[in-house]
């Protein structure tokens, strides 16, 4: 194991935590119903998994399948493909996934915008497409010959017009850079208090808000395409309502597991990598005695650096009751 600095909380496994959390790991090789697949990490491949899985069980499907890029994933590698085999790929997945769907299921698909240019006819093959949201993802490379690439897409998707979005639960709370106030010198669309003066603004499809998790934040691991946890939360608070079913077929590092568990969802992950699927049972382990997901306090979204000092008072109010979901901007 590398040697890292004292203040680095990437999470780690030691060989006995691997030896041990693997036990923990599943595998089905017949048809199973969800009440025994439920809250389970399945340690194995989508394409020989999914043929065993209910029908019609699935109320949010989270997929962020390997981008059109080549990457090594700690043991497996995924090679890129020239355009007709990864339209032939996606569209063979889609087949599989789609009957875990219900009627009212909504998707969401990960995509970096060259893959987007592929998938985004395929989806309309299959669902309805409802929106593009544009992530900023800013840990994106230089380019001396090109812009930088630091954004990424998420296709929001739907089986039929019947679906469930909670804009309430997303809505993202800024800064009132200019604090209009009534006839009556009322503030207008915003509130002052002593923490400042602020604005709850309806989702958009831009998002500016996402901090990528990095070696001093405790959701970190060292899989080279984690999503945020504040990212995934807000899909997941959109899409879903408590006890939903929220289905991962590529769950990485556990993610989606995590703010499932967070978030009073019920979720089935998928992964192939046993590396993974132990960071995974870990971080979910942790879940149980730490429930905070970043950038989320007070039942709002917060805008990105906006909490400020706030932090410590609330990072102790967090330590006096485990109940209480408290998170970081």
């Amino acid at each position: 194991m590398k040697k890292r600095a004292a203040r680095n909380q990437t999470l780690t496994c030691t060989a006995k935590e691997y030896e041990d959390l693997t036990k923990e790991l599943s595998r089905i090789t017949a048809s199973v119903s969800l009440k025994e697949v439920e809250n389970t990490i399945l340690c194995q491949d989508i394409f020989e998994t999914v043929q065993y899985l209910p029908h019609n069980f699935v109320d949010l499907l989270l997929l962020d399948p390997p981008y059109n890029l080549s990457k090594e994933y700690h043991g497996y590698s995924f090679k890129e493909k020239d355009k007709d085999a990864y339209t032939q790929w996606f569209s063979e997945l889609l087949s599989l996934l789609r009957p875990t769907l219900k009627q009212t299921s909504s998707i969401y698909v990960c995509s970096d915008w060259k893959t987007s240019i592929i998938i985004a006819p395929i989806l309309e093959d299959y669902f309805t497409i409802q929106n593009r949201i544009t992530w900023e993802r800013e840990k994106g490379r230089g380019a001396k010959t090109n812009w930088k690439n630091n954004t990424e897409d998420i296709w929001f998707c739907t089986v039929s017009e019947e679906y469930t979005f909670n804009v309430d639960a997303v809505k993202l709370k800024r800064k009132v850079l200019a604090p209009y106030k009534d006839d009556n010198g009322e503030p207008k669309d915003w509130e002052e208090s002593k923490k400042g003066k602020f604005r709850l603004t309806h989702p958009s499809n831009i998002w500016t808000d996402i901090t990528i998790p990095f070696w001093s934040m405790p959701e970190n691991t060292d899989h080279p395409t984690q999503k945020p946890e504040k990212l995934i939360a807000k899909l997941m608070m959109a899409g879903t309502n408590p006890n939903d079913v929220v289905f991962d077929p590529f769950l990485g590092s556990g993610t989606t597991a995590v703010v499932a568990k967070k978030l009073d969802r019920r979720f089935i992950g998928i992964e192939r990598n046993k590396k993974y699927c132990c960071w995974a049972v870990k971080r979910l382990k942790r879940a149980e005695a730490d429930e905070s997901i970043q950038g989320y306090s007070e039942g709002v979204f917060w805008e990105r650096n906006s909490l400020g000092d706030r932090r410590n008072k609330l990072k102790k109010k967090k330590a006096c009751s485990s109940n209480q979901k408290v998170l970081f901007s």
